[in-house]
């Protein structure tokens, strides 16, 4: 049983906007709570996707480490091949000495923040034995959190071109990269941010030094060059401070010639926060740029409204009728309140959607009893009024637009007496009713 009922006056058309010109193959803007997309630009399409690869090295790396099978204080040893690959200054790295030691947690500093290869590789080796078992890590990890446009063949992002000088085997071919569209990057981010929120810590690292005090101290400074940190450090950075941004503590940086200059951005103000991507931009500095420009429509022109309170109820459908109760009917009303981005004016565009659990009532739509309260009977969605469904960048998404709807009181079972009484009186109603319609049929 399902019924449509109007909640808000108005009648205007709810899309990701448009309006925004972005400067970018492929971009995305996403509230990070729900997922819900606010603007898109052939968000789709499969892209070169250079070092944000690292975000699903990360993800692979935290996921371990919470299951315990890596420890942040867990040593690794440096191969020479990986060595050589560390010392290419071509490439973005940190130093690792042949047989040097180094400890997770300053490699996951390395990749998170230097956006280091080689050490992104070694996480690798780490977590899954192998450069190749962890490639397929990577692609089943995507599978499993429901990417649609994707495809790793390497840890890092590089070009396989530029394994293949210090590694003789590579997957996929020679001149392969990873690749994945912005919906899928923009999720890769989101639950990155949800399932490990401490990734922020690290991300908004502007500046570190790795094995500090040794001979391989290197001074680290983040690709992010619109990190909020970089204004505590502004006369070490002074060309850096056109592109710091307010709120902004995330997340990763990418380019090679293939990708062109990519960024995913996250920032957050007044505890709301928003997710950006940028896919293969023309310059190092446009992708920051282009994210600033979707950030500022993003918290110019949106806000989290309450679309829905708690213990609603929707008109013409405050109750619904019960039998064996004693009483014949119960109240119903939303369990929580539903909260949700809307661009600003936009909060009477939508349209609420009541759907009665059809395994609770019967062929005539009645519950029941007994009855107790906060017992589920249905749920409660919103939909745009004019246009289709609200778009998300997971199907897990949908649930943020929609709410139990359940009983607002108990209704016991009334006892076999009264139960017998209604009977006895429902069949001399329908008897005199019956006797009515025939004597008015004779006149």
């Amino acid at each position: 049983m399902i019924m449509f009922f109007s909640l808000f006056a108005g009648f205007h058309k709810v899309e990701a906007a448009t309006e925004l010109d972005v400067n970018a193959a492929g971009a995305i803007l996403v509230d990070a709570e729900t997922g819900m997309v606010l603007y898109e630009k052939n968000s789709e399409t499969a892209l070169g996707i250079a070092s944000m690869t690292k975000m699903m090295t990360e993800y692979l790396l935290l996921e371990a480490i919470k299951e315990g099978k890596v420890k942040w204080d867990q040593e690794y040893i440096v191969s020479p091949h990986l060595s050589n690959m560390s010392h290419d200054d071509s490439l973005s790295n940190v130093y690792l000495r042949v047989e040097g030691k180094y400890k997770v947690k300053d490699l996951y500093a390395a990749m998170a923040i230097e956006s280091a290869n080689a050490a992104t590789m070694a996480i690798a080796e780490i977590v899954a034995g192998s450069e190749a078992k962890f490639v397929e890590m990577m692609n089943n990890k995507a599978n499993e959190l429901g990417f649609e446009k994707y495809k790793f063949v390497n840890s890092s992002g590089l070009n396989n071109r530029d394994i293949l000088k210090f590694f003789p085997e590579i997957i996929g071919d020679p001149d392969e990269e990873n690749i994945m569209a912005a919906k899928d990057v923009a999720a890769l981010a989101s639950h990155l941010i949800h399932d490990f929120p401490e990734v922020l810590e690290t991300s908004s690292i502007p500046e570190k030094i790795f094995a500090q005090g040794t001979e391989d101290e290197f001074v680290m400074d983040n690709w992010n060059w619109m990190l909020e940190g970089y204004k505590e450090i502004a006369d070490d950075y002074p060309n850096y401070q056109q592109f710091v941004y307010d709120g902004l503590d995330g997340l990763k940086t990418g380019s090679t010639a293939f990708a062109g200059y990519n960024f995913t951005g996250t920032a957050s103000r007044d505890g709301q926060r928003y997710i950006s991507v940028v896919m293969n931009t023309s310059s190092q500095t446009e992708r920051f740029k282009e994210t600033r420009k979707i950030l500022d429509f993003a918290f110019n022109n949106f806000k989290k409204e309450e679309i829905i309170p708690k213990h609603y109820q929707v008109k013409g459908k405050k109750n619904l009728p019960v039998i064996k109760g004693k009483e014949d009917q119960v109240k119903i009303y939303t369990k929580d309140a539903i909260n949700m981005v809307v661009k600003n004016g936009e909060k009477d565009n939508y349209k609420t959607v009541l759907t009665i659990d059809e395994k609770k009532v019967n062929k005539q739509g009645e519950l029941t009893a007994p009855i107790k309260k906060g017992e589920k009977v249905g749920t409660l969605v919103i939909q745009p009024k004019e246009a289709g469904n609200l778009g998300f960048i997971t199907e897990k998404g949908q649930n943020n637009i929609s709410v139990d709807v359940i009983a607002a009181e108990d209704v016991e079972k009334a006892n076999w007496f009264v139960l017998m009484m209604r009977g006895i009186g429902g069949f001399f109603g329908d008897l005199w009713g019956g006797i009515s319609s025939t004597v008015k049929g004779w006149f």
